[in-house]
């Protein structure tokens, strides 16, 4: 009912929905398939494998974070305040 009720305040009632970009979390996922049955209710096709796009530069952020959080080095200093 949610989904239904954004579509129509934004005025998206026609189909002319291409395509979500959202981050990559499992709720977008579950959001999409939910928009893609409300829009078939009302008679449009909107596939959500092919018109949710997970953002790269959100993927990509994730990851580096967790590589650079991989290589966090155990040592004496732990700040920079050491150095002051």
């Amino acid at each position: 009912m949610y989904v239904k009720n954004m579509l129509c305040h934004f005025e998206i009632t026609n189909g002319h929905l291409l395509q979500i970009t959202t981050d990559n979390t499992s709720s977008n996922r579950s959001m999409t398939h939910e928009l893609q049955s409300t829009l078939e209710a009302s008679g449009i096709e909107w596939p959500a494998l092919r018109n949710h796009i997970p953002c790269m530069v959100h993927v990509i952020l994730v990851a580096s974070g967790g590589f650079i959080s991989s290589l966090a080095a155990k040592g004496h200093i732990m700040s920079w305040e050491a150095y002051e």
